[in-house]
């Protein structure tokens, strides 16, 4: 495989294209991620590691293109209809945020390009509008959430306040939390997409005879409050998903990360030969730990690269079904799809602790919740 950049210099570039260019050009991979903006860094952590993947496996006979959404629905749906319509790609991956994806994969898998989500998982996708094109590789949105809800009901917290923004991914994570926590809780909170100032939610938090904090805010979103959390001195143990609790988040709130415990379908220190190779080399690569999204990225090139050992997607029937085989090693272990194209797989949970350089750092705890699948995936007529 040939490389029009390093995968250091790639880290230099936002929206310009990053292309891995094939010597046969045989299968071209669209990419659409958030390289710019408040969210930028787990797109780049999710081409990273996508990337990763394609040059470890050597393959000369596979291109991908990766461009800048910019966090922006009208952007993303104007890439991929460029990607498709000039460029002619095999098919489309890449998008971290919902609202974008929902915006993009009903309209390109109706038009019978395959989309494998390295990220983003709407309940609408998993349920009433799968599609036999689409496939996530990383979760449901639900999956994190519900699984922390049935760690705190199990660890005896009785009167969660729960706080998400107010969009697709938000929505679904409050309503996974309380699939499986399966009691009543305080209140929620709806927040703003991108929001920063978060002194009102926290004043309502600190009123409230709440006796957990249970919170979803990707990105910048969680640095934000977790500083001002820290700051406001209020008394009471934090939970979320990993969302809010990367590698790259924790650094950049600090202290005020220490203790907080968040779950997981995958942790840097998870005890398998691939897991290891994996942060070994992206590490090399990067010069960084990888995140969630690193892993998430990773793997779904891996997913793709194995189906094209048995097919190409212009066979769409015998590409669908190699991947639905899923016969490729996981940074994560075993894995398997549900019958809506959605993982079936173990989540854990971490905890946030002073690592050996002083900074915070994830160490895996325990298991949460084993095979895991969203209740979605009833409202599927595949």
């Amino acid at each position: 495989m040939k490389t029009l950049n390093t995968l250091g210099l790639g880290l230099l570039l936002s929206s310009s294209l990053v292309s891995l260019q094939a010597q046969a050009e045989d299968v071209k991979i669209g990419m659409i991620t958030t390289l710019s903006g408040g969210g930028s860094h787990l797109g780049v952590d999710t081409r990273d590691g996508f990337l990763l993947a394609v040059e470890q496996a050597g393959r000369d006979d596979v291109e991908v293109l990766v461009k800048d959404d910019a966090q922006k629905p009208d952007v993303a749906k104007s890439l991929a209809d460029e990607f498709m319509q000039r460029d002619n790609v095999d098919l489309l991956t890449g998008i971290i945020f919902s609202n974008l994806a929902m915006a993009v994969v009903p309209g390109t898998v109706r038009q019978g390009t395959f989309y494998i989500s390295p990220n983003a998982g709407p309940s609408d996708l998993a349920g009433r509008m799968c599609h036999e094109n689409y496939f996530n590789v990383a979760y449901q949105n639900d999956n994190l959430h519900g699984a922390m809800g049935a760690y705190m009901k199990e660890q005896g917290f009785e009167r969660p306040i729960l706080l998400a923004p107010n969009y697709p991914a938000g929505t679904d994570a409050l309503a996974g939390f309380k699939h499986l926590y399966e009691n009543e809780v305080v209140d929620e909170i709806y927040t703003q997409l991108g929001q920063t100032d978060y002194a009102a939610e926290i004043a309502q938090i600190r009123s409230s005879d709440a006796d957990s904090l249970f919170f979803f805010l990707p990105g910048g979103m969680g640095i934000s409050f977790m500083k001002q959390w820290e700051g406001s001195s209020v008394d009471m143990p934090v939970f979320g998903a990993a969302f809010s609790f990367d590698e790259t988040l924790i650094k950049a709130v600090g202290s005020a990360a220490i203790g907080a415990k968040n779950t997981s379908s995958w942790a840097y220190d998870l005890d398998n030969e691939t897991n290891r190779a994996f942060v070994e080399s992206y590490r090399e690569a990067y010069d960084r730990m990888p995140t969630l999204y690193a892993a998430q990225g990773f793997d779904t090139a891996n997913l793709i690269l194995a189906a094209l050992d048995k097919a190409h997607p212009s066979d769409q029937e015998a590409f669908r079904e190699v991947l639905r085989e899923a016969d490729f090693d996981s940074v994560r272990g075993e894995f398997r799809f549900g019958s809506n194209h959605h993982p079936i797989q173990d989540i854990y949970v971490r905890e946030v602790v002073e690592g050996d350089d002083g900074q915070p750092t994830n160490r895996l705890v325990g298991l949460a919740i084993e095979d895991i699948q969203d209740v979605y995936a009833a409202d599927c007529n595949m």
